[in-house]
């Protein structure tokens, strides 16, 4: 956590240390998920399935990708199929997860939930465990509930944002040209965060690499599958030999 979370445990102190942690997210997504509510809106639907939506699938592209499948009129079991395909990257999110959200009781589901490209980019950077101190004995428990309400605002912040987005989009007439670019905005600022935080330049430059040959070289319904896996085995194979080469050096 680097030190974003107060010393004296106060609910109210870790409330505010995620909510300052979560602002580049806040700024992301009430944009994009406006930009979602205005595309329910303008496809004929009422404002509250836009709500509805962000707040039992809230996977963001994923939801765009449904309402074009509405749209188009695609059975069931097709959609199901697709949204599988285009969430599949959060398989890797959720497996690298696992000793984050250890020991995280009944708030546990509702993170697994939440767990969107950029809250991942947010929690990925906090420590796995924080251990217990003579200065800091709560710290396990301020970690497990920063998570949580990190997860819930990043939440909120879209739902705001499909609300605003909904409700405009029936009230007045919008012009969406550009708004989508929103997104790709917000994974800048989260990445240009994480190289701060990481100090490991070569694991993003592996996974941009291998994210450009997969969209130049496959189609795009296997790119970000193909990538995800390339980047992971490439980033593998690099810790490794760096490892042996420590070793050998040792």
């Amino acid at each position: 956590m680097g030190g974003t979370v107060s010393s004296t445990f106060s609910r109210r102190a870790v409330f505010f240390d995620a909510f300052k942690y979560s602002i580049p997210v806040l700024l992301g997504y009430v944009t994009l998920g406006a930009a979602f509510g205005l595309s329910v809106s303008q496809a004929g639907y009422p404002w509250w399935l836009a709500l509805l939506m962000s707040a039992w699938i809230f996977t963001g592209a994923g939801q765009f990708v449904a309402l074009g499948l509405f749209a188009a009129g695609t059975t069931l079991w097709q959609a199901c199929l697709i949204l599988f395909v285009v969430s599949i990257r959060h398989a890797a999110y959720g497996l690298s997860m696992l000793k984050r959200f250890r020991g995280s009781g009944a708030f546990k589901p509702y993170l697994i939930f939440t767990l969107s490209d950029e809250t991942f980019a947010l929690l990925s950077s906090l420590p796995e465990t924080s251990e217990a101190s003579p200065d800091d004995p709560d710290g396990e428990r301020k970690r497990r509930l920063f998570m949580v309400f990190l997860s819930g605002l990043d939440q909120s912040y879209w739902l705001l944002g499909t609300v605003i987005g909904a409700v405009a989009g029936a009230l007045i007439p919008f012009e969406m040209k550009g708004v989508s670019f929103a997104l790709t905005a917000l994974f800048v600022v989260l990445m240009i965060e994480q190289v701060k935080t990481a100090k490991k330049p070569g694991v993003f430059v592996v996974s941009a690499a291998a994210a450009l040959l997969g969209v130049f070289l496959l189609p795009g319904s296997l790119s970000i599958l193909v990538a995800l896996a390339g980047a992971f085995l490439l980033i593998v194979l690099c810790e490794t030999c760096a490892g042996l080469a420590g070793k050998k050096t040792g």
